[in-house]
């Protein structure tokens, strides 16, 4: 029997934020380098800063329930928060904080506050560009939820912008319809439109974040439907006849075509359970994605039952045959391989299911994930976008399971948390002995 992957794991999941995955959360690197984490998962050199700027973007239609019907949309302003993270000169100042409330019911707030590392609003460093990399949320996510990721690359020398698309919050199984409806329409248009906007801004900014970024060089990252919309930033058209896209009213159709019809200067891609992929929902042909041509990162659960791991994740990774791509998965993980984890202390002990079930995943911890996301985001971004060609050896482990993985322990050694170097080829680079578990990694060249 054909599987409804939108009619019934889509929707009911994402109807309780399970796009959103993991929300509640905790430090994984920000209390210094924790002798667990891999390599590259560990602070860079960079002290960083944060500021909020808001976006004016064109104006765009709007998907109400009328315009479900007749396929005409009333335009309305766009304008998007965006919160930027970058290496600053200031040696002190306030510490950022990231407010949110959790809580689908405004009876009952789940407020949290999500301490950072980097200073409120310090001055940028003066005498250097970085790449720019901007970051895109899942589904009722916001621009914070990989707030402990954007500290983690700007501190490796980048300018980070995390969007918030103020995806509308529903109400009911209408409303959701209604709201999903806008975040297929927006997700591209958002990633590129907040693209083009920084890059004017760094082309005649004096002061402030935009002097620090490098007009040249751009990443972007994008969580389930944010992978969504950065396969399409990326360069796969969308199929607008196909299963994902073919119910959008003719106006929203209209919209994405114009909006996306020019290249986006872009130079590589990483999705984290990537929406659109599935045969329910399938949103490319074939032909779309084999016309992506920078490289692309795909990290994803073998047990995503959101995005169907199987026929969604594994189809993209298989047809983006015009570039070299990576996919890194985590065996037994769901949906939830992004955002920042969750502080015990914080979270009732008995917290509703639903809660938990959309913050945590069922087999890691969020925290292991972050800092094993971090070490592979910063090598893939080193790689790619800073030409540090050394990088390809983490990103190209000498063995596809991780578990395969040699680097023998002498009888009575202690192994003090030394991590793998060039000398243990045989090794994940960057991994302690008898932590590189639960992994794997597929490489392709393109036309593979």
């Amino acid at each position: 029997m054909k599987k409804r992957y939108i009619a019934v794991g889509v929707v009911g999941f994402l109807l309780f934020g399970g796009a959103i995955a993991a929300y509640r959360l905790a430090p994984t690197v920000h209390a210094g380098a924790a002798t667990e984490l891999p390599e590259l998962g560990r602070p860079g050199a960079f002290a960083i800063a944060t500021v909020v700027d808001t976006m004016a973007l064109p104006d765009r239609p709007v998907i109400t329930a009328s315009s479900a019907v007749t396929g005409n949309a009333n335009s309305s302003a766009r304008d998007l928060v965006v919160r930027l993270w970058y290496p600053t000169a200031a040696s002190d100042g306030d510490l950022a904080a990231y407010e949110h409330d959790l809580s689908r019911d405004p009876d009952n707030p789940l407020p949290i506050t999500f301490k950072g590392t980097a200073i409120q609003s310090g001055k940028p460093v003066s005498d250097q560009k970085f790449p720019l990399v901007v970051m895109s949320h899942g589904y009722g996510g916001w621009a914070e939820h990989f707030s402990f990721l954007g500290e983690h690359i700007a501190s490796h020398g980048y300018v980070v912008a995390s969007i918030n698309h103020a995806d509308p919050q529903p109400d009911g199984a209408v409303s959701f319809l209604l709201s999903f409806g806008n975040v297929l329409q927006n997700r591209a248009l958002d990633q590129r439109q907040v693209i083009e906007a920084l890059v004017t801004l760094a082309e005649s900014a004096e002061t402030g974040y935009a002097t620090a970024i490098d007009r040249e060089k751009i990443a972007l990252i994008g969580y389930s439907m944010g992978g969504y919309g950065a396969f399409r930033t990326a360069g796969a058209a969308y199929d607008f006849e196909g299963e994902g896209l073919g119910n959008l009213p003719a106006d929203s159709k209209s919209a994405m075509r114009t909006g996306l019809s020019k290249p986006t200067a872009i130079d590589a891609m990483i999705a984290l359970a990537p929406w659109g992929g599935a045969p329910d929902n399938r949103s490319w042909t074939a032909a779309a994605l084999a016309a992506i041509e920078v490289p692309v990162l795909i990290i994803a659960g073998n047990q995503d039952d959101v995005v169907d791991f199987d026929a969604g994740v594994r189809w993209l990774f298989d047809h983006t045959i015009g570039t070299e791509r990576a996919l890194l998965v985590y065996r037994e993980a769901r949906h939830n391989v992004a955002g920042n984890a969750i502080t015990d202390p914080d979270f009732p002990a008995n917290q509703d299911f639903a809660t938990v079930e959309y913050i945590r995943e069922p087999v890691w911890r969020t925290e292991r994930i972050n800092a094993i996301n971090q070490h592979f985001i910063t090598a893939f971004l080193d790689l790619h976008i800073k030409g540090d060609a050394d990088k390809s050896s983490y990103l190209v482990p000498p063995t596809t399971d991780s578990n395969d993985s040699r680097w023998e322990v002498g009888a009575g050694e202690r192994l003090n948390g030394k991590l793998a170097g060039g000398q243990e080829t045989a090794h994940w680079r960057g991994f302690q002995r008898r932590w590189a578990l639960g992994l794997e990694m597929h490489v392709k060249a393109p036309s593979e």
